[in-house]
């Protein structure tokens, strides 16, 4: 573990984990130039090839019994754990985890793979492209580090891959006499603890932040870092912890967690007294609905928020004269009935929300999966329950919170994967220290992308999607339809089931079958309509027989803030060197160039588009990448403001303490 306590910046107080970087204007400076100053493309060959050609070196262990491949591993952990990770132990160790991977799971390490693997075992990120075998990349750091005596959290995006990664890698783990934990929602404390305490944890990076919380919590309020310190030195473990440290991360699908997930904090709270509130989320909405739109009241689409007029102002206050309470104070009224407006206008069932089991579930927009654990805060989740008529939950008073861009900066070492990271590298590199390095595919990649349609209206564009289904299910070449919310699915459903084409969806309402779904896509003859949940941790084995025919056409039919989950969803096709095809059909009407395009450029592509209900390439398909771009600029903006609050509150807070 040697490797990872010579940096300076380390503390070793209840457990290892870094110190928080102080912030700098250099790092206010690389995250606004970064993407001038890092867009160069990263160069692999050199020294990595040479580090694969010597891991390919150590041929002569190809020929070791099982017995001497263990005691080898034995041999290794004792030698990196005394002298440290250098190149020589790392490269034959590397030779070692092939080797035992070949025979535990029967897959053979690809030269791209040991790129991927070594990369993510020097701290960096691997962007490789879809299907080209991350998960099994990945166990080449992960056993590296554990063998080396490294606690390693393996942190992926949902709790049904935690358990399907870990199930499949565990013969592999346990060939080595490594032990496997998973952290999924529903555990209780002792279960949890019992998977931290093994030598590799899978979970998702929601579960391990909150548990971090809790550990700050516990160390905050119970005893003093010098304390856990001479616990520690006396054998003592403190068995209110749940975590070892923060030591060694591989993080799957980075993009996703470091970048997606980084525009709202972590907020660990506690069932506050809210009696008279739940009473006023009731009000507020009689309340909400006396007010008139552009009257009263403004929607600001764009900032997702909604603005009091005056004249609202003073409606709300005459309004609410004859009432009591929490309606007394001005700023107390204006907030709530504010909240109210924004669950009845800003937040949509079936495209921010399901309602499931008399509850709200929150639906994750980059990936259009439910995530059962989180709520709105502020209240606005309850003003949503109380929206559909569901049993209003008691308001959360907050107990601590922290940033994703703060709590994975604490790792001693940091590494990931993903299928699309080029585009944010500036923002990773800034805020992260991470770099991204580029593994090319292990066979050229036969994607082929028909031009970009842009249509007049969405049911132009539904028609049009409905017509290159048609022409595909002729042919009785497989189909995946990717739509951005449940809702749009389910009506391109009804379009699907009226034109007699058999056809599954798969959306936040059948997440628990997922799998089989997905599996099934592929074949030859079948259509699949899916939110962006097909484009994250998934396989689609495309058939020989589909093959024949092309390969998986993938058909986008809107434009998503960010380019990459476009990317992600087209990587669905095309994978490891199979034929695949990519179309996207669009509309003026989508929610991006709706309201990211100047009113006055969408009257005039509008105006373009009047009679042949389709726009050129060049007035359509351009400025809707322009809108996205637009709108990206904006979710950084957003990352960096959350990262100064964040700060800004350490720094008011620091007399006390961390804030979290």
């Amino acid at each position: 573990m040697s490797d990872f306590m010579i940096h300076p910046g380390i503390s070793h107080g209840p457990y290892p984990e870094r110190d928080d970087p102080p912030t700098s204007l250099l790092d206010a400076t690389l995250l606004r130039a970064g993407r001038a100053l890092i867009r160069r493309k990263q160069s692999i060959l050199n020294p990595f090839t040479k580090t694969v050609a010597a891991i390919n070196k150590h041929s002569d262990i190809s020929s070791f019994q099982d017995e001497e491949l263990r005691k080898l591993a034995n041999e290794l952990s004792m030698a990196m754990r005394r002298n440290g990770q250098t190149t020589d132990l790392l490269t034959r160790c590397c030779a070692l985890v092939k080797e035992a991977t070949d025979r535990r799971l029967g897959l053979r390490f690809y030269d791209e793979q040991l790129l991927g693997g070594w990369a993510m075992i020097k701290g960096q990120l691997a962007e490789m492209q879809t299907g080209e075998g991350k998960t099994v990349t990945a166990v080449l750091p992960v056993c590296v580090a554990a063998l080396s005596g490294v606690p390693v959290h393996v942190v992926t995006i949902n709790d049904y891959l935690v358990a399907r990664d870990a199930e499949f890698t565990k013969p592999l783990y346990e060939f080595f006499g490594l032990t496997v934990g998973t952290i999924t929602e529903g555990m209780d404390f002792d279960e949890r603890r019992a998977a931290y305490a093994c030598d590799i944890t899978y979970c998702t990076q929601k579960q391990i932040v909150f548990d971090y919380l809790k550990d700050r919590l516990v160390m905050r309020r119970k005893q003093s870092p010098i304390r856990h310190q001479v616990n520690r030195l006396n054998g003592h473990s403190n068995s209110n912890l749940l975590l070892r440290g923060l030591c060694f991360a591989v993080i799957d699908e980075a993009d996703s967690v470091l970048i997606d997930e980084a525009r709202t904090p972590l907020v660990l709270s506690r069932p506050g007294d809210s009696a008279e509130y739940k009473k006023g989320f009731i009000q507020s909405q009689e309340l909400a609905g006396e007010l008139q739109l552009d009257i009263d009241f403004q929607i600001q689409e764009k900032k997702r928020q909604i603005a009091l007029t005056d004249h609202g102002k003073q409606r709300l206050a005459e309004l609410a004269a004859t009432l009591e309470g929490i309606w007394c104070g001005t700023r107390r009224r204006e907030e709530l009935v504010r909240q109210s407006l924004e669950a009845q206008h800003l937040y949509h069932r079936d495209k921010h929300y399901l309602v499931r089991n008399g509850g709200i579930r929150i639906i994750d927009e980059s990936t259009g999966r439910v995530m059962a654990d989180r709520s709105w805060d502020r209240g606005l989740h309850q003003m949503i329950q109380a929206k559909e008529n569901c049993e209003i939950s008691v308001r959360n008073e907050t107990m601590t919170r922290i940033s994703y861009q703060r709590f994975f900066g604490r790792y001693l070492r940091l590494a990931g994967m993903s299928g699309t990271l080029k585009e944010v590298a500036p923002e990773l590199a800034a805020v992260y220290g991470l770099k991204v390095v580029a593994i090319p595919p292990h066979k050229s990649c036969q994607r082929s992308y028909l031009p970009d349609r842009v249509f007049r209206s969405q049911d132009d564009k539904w028609l049009a999607v409905v017509e290159s289904i048609q022409e595909r299910a002729r042919t009785q070449q497989p189909v995946l339809v990717g739509t951005r919310t449940v809702l749009d699915s389910e009506q391109l459903s009804e379009r699907l089931s009226t034109a007699g084409i058999a056809h599954k969806v798969l959306n936040a309402r059948q997440d628990e079958h997922e799998a089989q779904i997905i599996a099934a896509a592929g074949r030859s003859g079948s259509v699949t309509v899916a939110t962006n949940m097909a484009g994250r941790g998934t396989d689609i084995v495309v058939t020989p027989q589909a093959r024949k025919l092309g390969g998986l056409h993938v058909i986008l039919t809107e434009r998503h803030e960010a380019g990459r989950i476009d990317r992600q969803l087209a990587g669905r096709s095309a994978r490891q060197g199979d034929p695949g095809s990519v179309e996207v059909l669009i509309s003026l009407q989508d929610e991006l160039p709706r309201n990211y395009l100047p009113e006055i450029l969408q009257r005039l592509l509008l105006r373009l588009a009047l009679k042949t209900q389709e726009l050129p390439l060049v007035f359509g398909a351009f400025p809707v990448r322009w809108a996205q771009l637009r709108v990206e600029r904006q979710h950084a903006r957003k990352r960096a403001d959350l990262q100064k609050v964040d700060q800004q509150l350490e720094d008011s807070l620091a007399f006390a303490g961390r804030s979290e």
